[in-house]
Parts: structure tokens; C-alpha cells; sequence
């Protein structure tokens, strides 16, 4: 361990008894930063897509006819 530095929101420390032992894989998760939403469907985002679409469509239609 490094002395002369401190943790800090970008870098850790890591206890290497936790460090997976056969992968030595060290893409371990940032313990300062807050978990990231899960991703969405591309589905469910393609389909709030098209509503918005249509909406956006809509209003503009009215729009025109008070032109």
C-alpha cells in the first residue's frame, strides 16, 4: 500500500484477500460512486420512442390548424 496517497472518490484501496485468486481480475465496482440504474429493454425504449413520436405529431398538428 501506498502511503503518501489517500482514497478518494476515483481511487481505493482493496483488501487483496478479496481479489479472486484464479482471475486476478481487478475491475472490481467504485465503492464511492452510487450504483447505475439498471439498463433498459431497447423494446420498452423503442416503444416510449414511437408514443413520444405520435404525441409530438399531435400537438403539432394543432398547432397548424391555428394557423
Amino acid at each position: 500500500m501506498q502511503a503518501t496517497f489517500k482514497d478518494s472518490e476515483n481511487s481505493w484501496t482493496v483488501d487483496a484477500k478479496t481479489i479472486d485468486k484464479t482471475t486476478y481480475d481487478l475491475s472490481v465496482k467504485n465503492p464511492s460512486k452510487a450504483d447505475e440504474d439498471e439498463l433498459r429493454d431497447p423494446k420498452d425504449i423503442i416503444a416510449e420512442m414511437v408514443a413520444l413520436d405520435a404525441e409530438a405529431a399531435e400537438i403539432l398538428a394543432g398547432i397548424g390548424r391555428m394557423l
